[in-house]
């Protein structure tokens, strides 16, 4: 038996063809839309970035110029795009990968391909760079483009989406970076810009790449569920068809399965397997209709044929069509009870509806009537995003974590008792509604009223409540109403309000420090301010401040102690106006030398990092508090400031920002061996009967010889619950206990948890 040849190198010629044949691809979608023809000019484009990108290629090692012309297609044929959009993307790199300008592109194009060039140029290499500040700086330009022409931030979807694609030629700490970056916030804000088919595909693509064992499990069990699926759904659609017939609609039904991703993350929020999703599938109807006036009275006749056949779930009907979503969706969603026994969602939309859900804004404008309904929508929402890009200086991670806020939020529609419609996420409070609404009201709000009752400023609102804020002139904002807030306008403005209270506080914990270092003749370097704000456990240097402004007659002892706590953390220039500090301080601190330090070893982010532990049980790496993993669950390094390892589950949502924010720092890693228990936690349920808590220890402590640390057990109405803890020596210990616990009679479930 011969082994396969290797693949034939391409001559020249042949890559030149396969590449003009990738750009006729383009051409022939732009040829079959309804946009102008406008041909000329793109084939210009072409022949410009083919031969700017002349000889250059992607890590994959095929030619460069294929990845513009990818993205070309995904924002022509995807997202639905003229031509202008073709030439930029096609255009897109060229600046910043060659020694052409943004000035040669408006000679050569014109001033509106430039200027959409010259923004995806300012934003160029990822959202984030190496360093936290940039990252959200970068961010920030990429959201105010949209202010300017939104086709830049569609034509940076496309690029996104096309690296993700082909993303299997990165290095694996890029793959996470990337991943981890493109699930945090880009897939929101395809979310968001109503892209509905691309943010999908960048969920799945991003799961893949994050957790390609449980992206293949479910991929094969979607495959095999396929035949019954199927069959279920033809059982359900069948009687609906025959309704929607008889009715005399032009109309399109399918079964609209859910993503990978959603199921997984279906499967992790409810501790179920995937046996139990059983909400697989949504049926859509789509219909025709030329006169648009007509669509709402036609979703809600199919509405009505379809609630005669099934039984109508109450809490699950969503209308979309008279309050439409801030992203421009509409449609109208109802679930009913299928004939085997489950829950179905149904979907109806007219055509123009349908375009406008997948292409997002970009076919929006194509149906939009006048003015009133883009500053309904786009114009609202980037007015809310801009007032977020005001905020003074957030820190990286609660600027994009502000932001997530609104870019992926599920929505309601509450009214100010003159009848004005706010849009804000699920979950939003009164509170949210007065700093909405304004700073001074949100600031003075002592309360509220919901339809006519009084209610506490943190109450919780549903859609169509009606809300007045109440206020006293009394009141002031208070850090704790963060956790009151939903909306990222509304905690940006709560952060303005209180960094105004807090202003006189930070000043004068300025002076203190300016004037200590000034009679002292000293200056300090921003190593040692870095880690005192990070001892300190501030966010920025005005918090410093005002912790240290708060401690009035304080300031010797405080700046000793801690300078003394940042001199082994702290570069070598540090040390000399350390020691005048510390001889300054009281008591100890006068005669304590600075403790000698050693330099960490620089870690290599671009090999696998080994996770190990030594002979006398010190590890070289770190957990993480907020996910507690242990050796055998799917796990990525964090480099943290101290130049530690730090461990975190890829499931932990603290992962997800890291990867979003810190991309440099992330690294891939892999357990090694070893003898150490850890503790893992373990939530049982099921029917009570009488010694059933007797066959748990005894299982669990004799046959199975695991060393139980906590066992809390509760019984109410015949069903009981039990969070045991136990140590163990790794993941795949916990799964076989919780296996074998289910076995036990009366057990409903076995699941570990963070």
């Amino acid at each position: 038996m011969t082994a396969n040849p290797a693949p034939r190198m391409m001559s020249p010629e042949e890559e030149d063809r396969m590449i003009d044949l990738a750009f006729q691809e383009v051409l022939n979608g732009y040829l079959a839309s309804n946009h102008r023809k406008k041909v000329e000019i793109i084939e210009r484009a072409y022949r410009f970035a083919k031969e700017a990108h002349k000889g250059i290629r992607r890590r994959s090692g095929e030619p460069y110029i294929l990845h513009p012309i990818a993205v070309a297609k995904i924002a022509s044929q995807e997202i639905g795009l003229g031509s202008t959009s073709i030439c930029a993307a096609l255009l897109h790199d060229v600046v910043e990968d060659t020694e052409y300008t943004v000035d040669d592109i408006k000679q050569h194009f014109g001033s509106k391909i430039a200027q959409i060039v010259e923004g995806l140029t300012k934003i160029s290499g990822g959202v984030f760079g190496a360093k936290a500040s940039l990252q959200a700086e970068n961010f920030r330009k990429l959201l105010l483009t949209m202010n300017e022409d939104i086709r830049v931030v569609l034509i940076k979807m496309a690029d996104r989406l096309h690296n993700m694609r082909t993303l299997g030629s990165m290095a694996p700490n890029k793959q996470y970076k990337i991943a981890g970056e493109t699930l945090y916030i880009y897939a929101p804000l395809a979310h968001r810009l109503g892209l509905f088919e691309i943010k999908t595909e960048l969920e799945d693509l991003s799961f893949k790449y994050e957790h390609p064992a449980a992206y293949e499990r479910i991929s094969q069990q979607i495959a095999e569920s396929e035949e019954r699926r199927s069959a279920v759904y033809n059982d359900f659609s069948q009687p609906i068809r025959e309704r929607l017939d008889t009715m005399g609609l032009k109309y399109e039904a399918k079964a609209r399965l859910k993503s990978v991703y959603s199921i997984w993350r279906k499967m992790e929020t409810k501790h179920i397997p995937f046996e139990d999703v059983y909400d697989l599938y949504a049926m859509r109807i789509i219909f025709d209709c030329d006169d648009q006036s007509m669509e709402k009275q036609i979703c809600w006749n199919i509405y009505s044929a379809i609630t005669d056949l099934y039984r109508l779930h109450p809490d699950r009907t969503r209308d979309w069509i008279s309050v439409p979503k801030a992203n421009g969706y509409q449609a109208l969603h109802l679930t009913v009870m299928g004939p085997d026994g489950n829950w179905v969602e149904v979907q109806i939309r007219s055509r123009r509806m349908d375009e406008i859900a997948e292409k997002g804004f970009a076919a929006h404008w194509k149906y939009k009537i006048g003015e009133s309904d883009e500053e309904s929508e786009l114009t609202a929402w980037i007015r809310t995003i801009k007032d977020i890009l005001d905020n003074p200086e957030p820190s990286a991670l609660d600027f994009l974590d502000t932001l997530k806020l609104n870019l992926f939020a599920s929505e309601i529609g509450v009214f100010t008792p003159t009848g004005e419609l706010l849009t804000l996420p699920s979950e939003s409070t009164v509170l949210d509604v007065a700093f909405n609404l304004h700073s001074e009201l949100g600031s003075h709000c002592i309360a509220g009223k919901v339809n006519h009752k009084l209610v506490p400023l943190s109450h919780k609102l549903s859609s169509g409540d009606q809300v007045e804020v109440l206020t006293s002139q009394s009141q002031s904002p208070h850090p704790e109403w963060i956790n009151f807030l939903a909306s990222a306008k509304a905690k940006t403005r709560l952060r303005k309000a209180l960094q105004r209270e807090r202003q006189p506080i930070v000043n004068q914990g300025k002076e203190m420090i300016d004037n200590f270092l000034k009679e002292h003749q000293l200056e300090l370097d921003s190593a040692v301010m870095t880690k005192l704000i990070g001892i300190f456990h501030a966010s920025s240097r005005d918090d410093l401040y005002y912790i240290i402004g708060s401690r009035e007659g304080v300031i010797e002892p405080y700046m000793a102690d801690l300078l003394k706590k940042a001199q082994g953390k702290v570069s070598a220039t540090a040390p000399s106006i350390l020691s005048k500090i510390l001889r300054f301080g009281r008591s100890s601190a006068e005669n304590k030398e600075p403790e000698a330090t050693t330099e960490k070893p620089k870690i290599n982010t671009k090999k696998t990092y080994e996770l190990k532990y030594d002979h006398n049980g010190n590890a070289n790496f770190t957990f993480a508090d907020c996910c507690c993993p242990i050796p055998g669950d799917e796990v990525m390094g964090y480099i943290n400031d101290n130049g530690d390892v730090e461990v975190h589950a890829l499931k932990c949502p603290r992962a997800l920002a890291l990867k979003a924010s810190y991309g440099s720092r992330i690294i891939a890693v892999k357990w090694q061996p070893t003898s150490i228990q850890f503790l893992a936690r373990i939530m049982i349920e099921g029917i009570d009967r009488f010694g059933i808590l007797q066959e748990l220890i005894q299982m669990i402590s004799t046959h199975l010889a695991i060393d139980i640390r906590g066992l809390d057990i509760q019984a109410e109405n015949e069903v009981f619950h039990c969070d045991l803890r136990v140590r163990v020596s790794d993941a795949s210990a916990v799964d076989s206990l919780c296996d074998k616990v289910k076995k036990l009679k009366g057990v409903k479930q076995a699941i570990r948890v963070s």
